[in-house]
């Protein structure tokens, strides 16, 4: 920040005065004006049952009994009136002051809120502002209307002093209030002005946290390392699909045309048939490559597909209860990675027979679970596989949670932002 970031700040120095500040002080207390005079007109109503029921326990009437009971009638509707409506009007009050504030600091304007209205600290804060603006308000704009009231009254007052040959002591001191006052406004708004605006800041304004900032950052960066990866792995599987994988095909057609050429008797037909199948087994391995690295029927058909289309190549008996449509390309890619290395981890470490996976999308959040009936025990630190799914996830924003007991059954469960 700078020193003239703040009212406060820039009425110290010395062109102040042929600066905006003067007039940003202004529009800042006529703004305040203007909502103060809301907040009373809104707290006027209000309270205005508490009002009548001190207005009837006040009056001397009939029956007392009666009296007695509409005045406590009426004090209950009164607060809970301010109770229900005040914590929202003060932090409706809070936002428009926050917008305000703007007028008379040029620092950063940061609020953190927690869920909750009444639970939250800086709910009650801006209550706080709000009892405090109705009261300290009124009384520095005050204090200014009546200084302007001087200044713009000092020529008729002059001007009916010298009417009535008034002595010119009076006639110059009146005159010599009225420039005095008229030279300090500018600085007696910007006092007033700044000392509310920094209330205002303290009360309703949070400094911003590095630690959050940078954490924040780190999230970010992660993120768009996670989408520079994925983005090479779809680049990755293009140059598989169409490159190398075409010339295997050409490859193994020409393997398999030579092998028909040649004769039976041929020193040459053994290798190039052995040649031709290692060619054929080579190119299954390549598809089963690129349909883990990118699987087309992620990206065309969507999660549900891809997973039955997993679960139909697996050599476990698996269950599949997804829910259809299509979500974020993002949250897809991870769940379906997810699912993939549970299945390939209960087929690898944990002999299982059976798995069951389920896909639900309930309240913005993807839960993808798989299930397996394996002997259990897996453990993140032992492995990288489990380690870059957590690591993946947790890029995505959600979550990665294992049970994994001796004996099984091992569930795996990723919850996941799911906004479409």
């Amino acid at each position: 920040m700078t020193s003239a970031d703040t009212l406060l700040r820039a009425m110290m120095r010395p062109r102040f005065l042929v600066s905006a500040w003067p007039w940003r002080g202004a529009v800042y207390a006529a703004t305040a004006a203007v909502v103060s005079g809301l907040v009373w007109l809104v707290l006027t109503c209000l309270s205005a049952p508490l009002v009548l029921a001190v207005a009837v326990l006040m009056n001397e009437g009939i029956d007392t009994g009666w009296y007695a009971l509409a005045a406590t009638a009426l004090g209950l509707l009164g607060v809970s009136l301010l109770a229900l409506v005040g914590p929202w009007l003060a932090l409706a009050v809070a936002a428009v002051e926050r917008w305000r504030l703007r007028l008379a600091d040029d620092g950063p304007v940061v609020s953190r809120r927690n869920n909750g209205v009444y639970t939250d600290p800086a709910a009650w804060r801006a209550v706080a502002y709000l009892l405090l603006l109705a009261v300290i308000a009124p009384l520095w704009l005050g204090v200014l209307a009546v200084a302007g009231l001087v200044v713009v009254s000092t020529p008729i007052a002059v001007h009916h002093q010298l009417a009535a040959a008034a002595p010119v002591g009076g006639v110059v001191g009146r005159a010599a209030l009225g420039l005095l006052l008229l030279q300090a406004m500018p600085y007696l708004t910007a006092t007033f002005s700044g000392a509310h605006a920094g209330l205002a800041r303290l009360l309703l304004c949070a400094e911003p946290d590095p630690a959050a900032a940078e954490l924040v950052e780190v999230a970010r960066s992660r993120t768009r390392l996670a989408d520079a990866f994925d983005a090479e792995r779809h680049r990755i599987e293009r140059d598989l699909h169409d490159i190398a994988q075409q010339r295997l095909v050409s490859l193994t057609m020409q393997l398999s045309v030579a092998k028909l050429d040649l004769p039976a008797d041929s020193p040459a037909k053994a290798p190039v048939a052995l040649a031709h199948d290692h060619a054929k087994a080579l190119m299954v391995e390549l598809r089963d490559l690129i349909r883990g690295i990118s699987p087309r029927t992620l990206r065309e058909l969507g999660l549900r597909a891809a997973i039955e289309e997993l679960a139909a190549g697996s050599p476990l008996e698996v269950e599949v209860d997804a829910d259809p449509g299509r979500f974020p390309p993002g949250v897809e890619t991870v769940a379906f990675a997810a699912v993939s290395e549970a299945l390939a981890n209960a087929v690898k470490h944990g002999a299982a027979g059976e798995a069951a996976v389920r896909v639900r999308r309930s309240g913005g959040i993807l839960t993808v679970q798989v299930r397996d009936d394996g002997r259990g025990g897996a453990d993140p630190s032992g492995g990288t596989g489990l380690t870059g799914l957590a690591d993946r996830t947790a890029a995505a924003g959600g979550r990665l949670l294992i049970s994994s007991p001796v004996g099984g059954p091992t569930i795996v469960r990723v919850e996941l932002p799911c906004t479409l």
